[in-house]
């Protein structure tokens, strides 16, 4: 579901069938007007995606199309799209750098609402939930989903993925909330984005924490499991600036740069119940991390995984001690004293010769780790090394993360194109295609602090103030409401054996 104007070149019935309207012949006898609107510039990524898949060259000339099983090989269809440039100036959407190809279904236009300009906006939770309590969307939503639901063979679940900082939170806060009734027992994992905005707007500012809370506590009672996602260092009214991540040279301002790095630890951290090997559910992964009412998470991952082309597994994760190498993702904060109650978590792209170490008979261990036998325990004893009070699953992986186009291009040259790590910058500038990733969810201690800090912000200011918030849908009651329930959220994080400092807070 998005805002008018969202999907640029696409079109809204997408290219997987025909067009029954267009190829419906008219009847009218009468005079006929025509309306017609240019059409929005492509980005020149994607006619050169859609020349490859239907096997045309570039000048249009007639080529035979390959049949399915004669579609050329992998190895060759990587390296022509790694070689396809997505242009950055040209990407204001998610549509302009879109390499999948939308069923009709798929897609919900709203169009009340604008995404730039100064009226007409989606800006605050109410906005979004209201849009969804009015039959028309509900309608066209509960047919799609149902369409879609009766043709799955194996139903987990739903995830869910939804704006915090504008009116999408009051929509996502619906959806959950459709979801829970109409197919309980399935699980609802919601993902709450908030990208890297460059504004100094007060109002703008405690919306976005306004919009925050609410959509937090909306949709942490309505999933499995909530986990925000964004590359801030913090989420109050002043944020913390942007994370740092070690091998990869990002603008945060682009989100065609900060949507990869989320996708790719969002794709690590759901292989779980992903993988048609693992007898993982969506709704397991849930219930390890969500027990006694911790139902946000926090996620974490190391983009790339610093290891070298020919190092082990065990010297790699030595190299690490006693820091874990990932980065937050979930604008909690610092993390490396936070103690983790639980925690999923997923190395992929270490290959098989390496998991174990690789020294010669008769050498002593370096350590524990170099004493396992196989991947899968050097990751365990490692995890347990450095938490060893945190309820820990892992997976460890052969494959990477592939980076096919439009991928962006964003990477140190300490990296070669595998994404293993370099001695020295490489003098050719050769793409990177695949990386080594490692990425968790966890249940943090710190989340205490973080949601408690939204709590006493709100509370320190006057959001009457605000009253165009209240306009549309929440009352101030509900606003008040859903503060408390926050803070009881937060409470729920507290270790066991707290301080005196942290009972003397419960009584406040």
């Amino acid at each position: 579901m998005d805002l008018k104007g969202s999907l640029s070149s696409l079109k809204q019935e997408g290219c997987l069938y025909a067009d029954a309207k267009t190829n419906t012949p008219l009847t009218w006898k009468g005079n006929l007007t025509t309306h017609q609107e240019d059409p929005s510039p492509a980005n020149p990524f994607l006619p050169d995606l859609n020349r490859l898949e239907d096997n045309r060259p570039p000048n249009g000339s007639f080529a035979p199309r390959t049949l399915p099983g004669d579609r050329p090989p992998l190895r060759e269809r990587q390296d022509e799209t790694s070689q396809m440039p997505c242009s950055e100036s040209r990407t204001c959407f998610w549509s302009d750098f879109l390499r999948t190809h939308l069923h009709p279904r798929s897609i919900v236009t709203i169009y009340q609402y604008n995404h730039d300009g100064d009226s007409s906006r989606l800006e605050t939770f109410g906005q979004g939930e209201k849009l969804l309590q009015e039959g028309t969307y509900l309608e066209e939503l509960e047919d799609r989903l149902h369409f879609y639901v009766e043709e799955c063979d194996y139903l987990q679940g739903f995830q869910v993925l939804c704006d915090l900082h504008n009116g999408f939170s009051g929509v996502g806060a619906k959806v959950t909330e459709l979801l829970q009734d109409e197919y309980a027992g399935k699980g609802v994992l919601t993902w709450g984005l908030t990208p890297v905005l460059n504004t100094a707007i007060p109002q703008r500012n405690f919306y976005r924490l306004m919009n925050t809370v609410l959509a937090m506590v909306r949709l942490s009672s309505h999933s499995s499991l909530f986990c925000p996602l964004s590359l801030y260092g913090s989420l109050g009214l002043r944020p913390a600036p942007p994370i740092t991540l070690p091998y990869v040279h990002y603008e945060a301002a682009l989100d065609y740069h900060t949507s990869a790095i989320l996708a790719t630890a969002l794709d690590t951290v759901t292989v779980p119940y992903r993988l048609q090997t693992s007898a993982i559910s969506m709704s397991h992964l849930a219930e390890a991390l969500n027990f006694s009412g911790r139902k946000v998470a926090a996620a974490v991952a190391a983009v790339p995984f610093p290891v070298a082309q020919e190092q082990s597994l065990p010297d790699a994760l030595c190299n690490q001690q006693p820091a874990m190498p990932w980065s937050p993702l979930s604008s909690c904060g610092e993390q490396r004293e936070s103690h983790c109650f639980a925690q999923s978590v997923v190395l992929r792209g270490i290959s098989k010769e390496h998991q174990v170490s690789n020294s010669p008979p008769g050498t002593e261990p370096k350590s524990v780790l170099h004493m396992c036998e196989t991947g899968q325990e050097v990751l365990a004893r490692y995890l347990y090394t450095v938490s060893p009070r945190t309820l820990s699953t892992s997976h460890l992986l052969r494959g990477p993360c592939k980076l096919l186009a439009p991928y962006p291009q964003f990477f140190s040259p300490l990296l070669n194109k595998h994404g293993f790590l370099l001695e020295k910058p490489s003098s050719a500038s050769a793409a990177v295609e695949s990386i080594p990733v490692f990425g968790a969810l966890q249940s943090l201690a710190i989340l205490r602090k973080t949601l408690g800090s939204f709590y006493e912000e709100l509370r320190q200011v006057d959001v009457r103030r605000w009253a165009s918030f209240f306009s549309v849908g929440v009352e101030m009651d509900d606003f008040e409401e859903a503060l408390e329930q926050l803070r009881t959220l937060s409470h729920c994080y507290k270790e066991s054996g707290g301080s005196a400092a942290d009972s003397e807070d419960e009584t406040d």
